[in-house]
């Protein structure tokens, strides 16, 4: 291995462990709140995106790392995507049922 090489892997290596030490292992969750609409006297339902850190990445060396990291990654990304297609699915149906029940008062 070349001096050269190594270098860079040594570089490669100290910026993934920053990374690494920096970054919180999250996922992210559907959660149902309820919301008063004045307009028409009713309390709705919608649905929000949470993120809850479910660890930290902390004291791992080597090539570690770098699977620690990109398995967090790949953990956050899922629970966004999935979490973020049910508040999508969650919030039309709770504005289809809104559109039901609203009676907007006459001004």
């Amino acid at each position: 291995m070349t001096t050269h090489c190594f270098a860079a892997r040594r570089t490669l290596t100290f910026a993934v462990v920053a990374a690494a030490t920096l970054l919180a292992a999250c996922v992210y969750v559907p959660r149902t709140t309820e919301v008063y609409d004045e307009n028409c006297h009713i309390v709705t339902r919608q649905m929000v995106l949470e993120e809850h850190q479910i660890g930290a990445i902390a004291g791992c060396r080597n090539d570690g790392c770098l699977v620690m990291v990109a398995t967090a990654g790949v953990v956050a990304a899922a629970t966004a995507i999935v979490s973020g297609s049910i508040v999508v699915a969650g919030n039309v149906l709770f504005w289809l049922e809104k559109q039901g029940q609203c009676r907007p008062r006459n001004p």
